[in-house]
């Protein structure tokens, strides 16, 4: 059944596939934030993540290796960051800002040779029958590995920061980094790594936008995918599940927008393409109105550096 042009089933399809590399960027700096680091170089990682991943995937011919590519690629540039700030107590917010302009130069240095090439299919996960039933399989069960992998990846950061030891004491970093370095724990150690996880997210949602969302490498490919992560974690109020719905609304305006272009819808084409940006605005602010409530969310040593020394 299509309502004005629009098969719903295809649109919540589109919506999954749409919302991932935003997902996977967003629970990465999700984590990072708990650990009381403010990284604004989300879309640099990003980008680095998709030129790094579409080149290994193209030079190697394996789809796999080339998201392994894109996170192991932006895993080094939040190396970049984490050395700055962690060790050489470098202000994380112009560092974050640096970061994105250093991905985005660098990026399209690297990537002047693989303009116009297609990159090696991404399959989808062979379900089988499930796949042919009708609505529910288009919807469920006819995605690439990526799809499922995000929503596992939400799931068990969840579990890891409310049930596991390992959780606890990233959120206490987060909270009062001298409180849990008088308490034994290796404050820099654990935000480092922190910064790397989130760097490697942040390139796997760089590497699915130029491997399968795409798929084609072209600057400037994220688009401010960074930045919309970035927000959706304040949006989120740091909770895991709220970023799954973040994601899912961004990517379904996202989507909404494209399939009501090609209906012929009688608005302008150029509201149409700004109105995820908008939207994300207009729920940051809503958020934000509440008396300061998702601000009263934020992790209380966010964006502070820490020295043992102090």
């Amino acid at each position: 059944m299509d309502l004005g042009g629009i098969n719903p089933a295809v649109l919540v399809a589109s919506l999954m596939v749409a919302s991932v590399p935003i997902m996977l960027a967003a629970i990465g700096e999700l984590v990072v934030e708990k650990a009381g680091v403010l990284n604004l170089g989300v879309e640099g990682m990003m980008i680095m993540g998709a030129v790094c991943g579409f080149a290994t995937a193209v030079e190697t011919g394996s789809p796999f290796l080339g998201f392994i590519g894109g996170a192991l690629g932006a895993m080094a540039l939040s190396f970049v960051f984490a050395v700055l700030t962690q060790f050489l107590q470098a202000n994380q917010v112009a560092t974050g800002l640096a970061l994105t302009l250093f991905g985005l130069g660098l990026s399209s240095l690297m990537g002047q040779g693989y303009v116009g090439i297609k990159p090696p299919l991404t399959d989808v996960v062979p379900f089988g029958p499930l796949a042919d039933l009708p609505v529910v399989g288009r919807i469920l069960f006819d995605h690439d590995p990526m799809v499922y992998l995000s929503i596992a990846v939400i799931a068990v950061v969840w579990a890891v920061l409310k049930f596991s030891r390992m959780g606890l004491i990233l959120r206490a970093v987060g909270e009062n980094h001298d409180a849990a370095h008088a308490l034994g724990y290796k404050v820099t150690r654990i935000r480092v790594l922190a910064i790397m996880f989130g760097g490697a997210m942040a390139g796997l949602g760089g590497a699915y936008l130029s491997l399968v969302r795409v798929p084609q490498w072209t600057d400037g490919i994220t688009a401010g995918a960074g930045w919309i992560a970035l927000a959706i974690v304040v949006f989120a109020s740091w909770k895991p599940w709220r970023v799954l719905i973040g994601a899912y609304l961004f990517g379904g305006i996202s989507v909404l927008q494209l399939n009501l272009q090609a209906a012929g819808a009688r608005i302008p084409v150029e509201y149409l393409s700004m109105s995820p940006y908008l939207i994300t605005i207009l729920v940051l602010v809503i958020m934000s109105s509440g008396k300061g409530r998702s601000a009263m969310n934020a992790p209380a040593a966010l964006g502070q550096n820490f020295h043992a020394s102090r």
